[in-house]
C-alpha cells in the first residue's frame, strides 16, 4: 500500500471504536497507523486541514493524526513528526482514551472518532504539517 492508494477516508464509519471506561493502549497497524507531532505544530496544521482532518488524539505536549494502515511505512522524514505503524520491527502501541475524554490536558481526543471522522489523508496531513512546521508562529501573530 502507497499513499496513493484509495484509502478509507475521514468521512467513512470507523471499523474500530475508542475503549468505553478506560484508556487503553491500542496495537498500531491493525486498524490504522498514527503520525505524532508536537502539540504547536498540530495545532497549526489542523488550522490548516478544517474539516478535512480525521480523529486526533493529545496528550500534553503531543498530538497523534489516525491514518490509514500501512501508511506510516511510506512517510518519509519531516522535522519533528514520527510515523509509528506496523512496519518497525518492534510493537507499537497508542494510549487510546474513552470516547468521552474530549478535553485535556491529559489524554484525550482532540478531534473525536465519529460517524464523519476517522482516518486522516496522508497526503493532506503532509502538505498540512509542513505548511505548519515552515510558520513561524511569531510572524503568524503579528500577522493577525
Amino acid at each position: 500500500m502507497t499513499p496513493g492508494d484509495p484509502v478509507q477516508n475521514n468521512r467513512t464509519a470507523a471499523p474500530w471504536t475508542p475503549p468505553r471506561g478506560e484508556v487503553e493502549m491500542v496495537k498500531v497497524g491493525p486498524h490504522w497507523d498514527v503520525l505524532r507531532a508536537p502539540a504547536e505544530i498540530g495545532e497549526r496544521a489542523l488550522a490548516l486541514l478544517g474539516d478535512a482532518s480525521g480523529a486526533v488524539i493529545a496528550d500534553y505536549g503531543l498530538m497523534y493524526w489516525l491514518i490509514p494502515s500501512g501508511h506510516a511505512e511510506w512517510w518519509g522524514r519531516m522535522e519533528n513528526i514520527h510515523a509509528l505503524g506496523a512496519h518497525t520491527a518492534e510493537v507499537t502501541y497508542v494510549g487510546v482514551p474513552p470516547a468521552t475524554h474530549t478535553t485535556g490536558p491529559r489524554l484525550h481526543w482532540r478531534i473525536p472518532v465519529g460517524p464523519d471522522r476517522y482516518l486522516t489523508d496522508t497526503d493532506r496531513l503532509r502538505k498540512a504539517l509542513a505548511r505548519a512546521i515552515a510558520t513561524d508562529p511569531a510572524e503568524e501573530a503579528t500577522a493577525r
